[in-house]
């Protein structure tokens, strides 16, 4: 019998892309076009997608976004600013809930 990891420990978007093989392509198609839209460099766009997943309270959006800012060239302050730019506008939970998040992404 072949052990399987609980759903609960796999990376949710994998499990996403797996459970929903055509929905994922078409939502991978969308991203694709919006990351290619014209008028901020990528890093400005990933620090811009660390303040957004801030804001809706998800951390892992925060690291994943966080490392993938890191390799666009951008540095710690940059990353982490991006969440704390949402201490008054979001409040002080979204930040406190994000940080840790940016700061493993940093690690990665």
């Amino acid at each position: 019998m072949m052990n399987k990891m609980p759903e609960t420990d796999r990376n949710p978007y994998q499990l996403f892309q797996e459970e929903f093989p055509d929905l994922a392509g078409r939502f991978n198609d969308l991203v694709e076009a919006q990351s290619s839209l014209k008028g901020m460099d990528p890093k400005t766009k990933q620090l811009t997608v660390i303040a957004i997943h801030t804001a809706n309270r998800n951390p892992l959006g925060v690291k994943l976004h966080a490392q993938m800012a890191k390799n666009q060239g951008a540095n710690r302050d940059e990353i982490l600013g991006a969440v704390m730019i949402n201490l008054h506008l979001s409040g002080l939970s979204s930040v406190l809930e994000c940080l840790p998040a940016a700061m493993e992404g940093l690690e990665l």
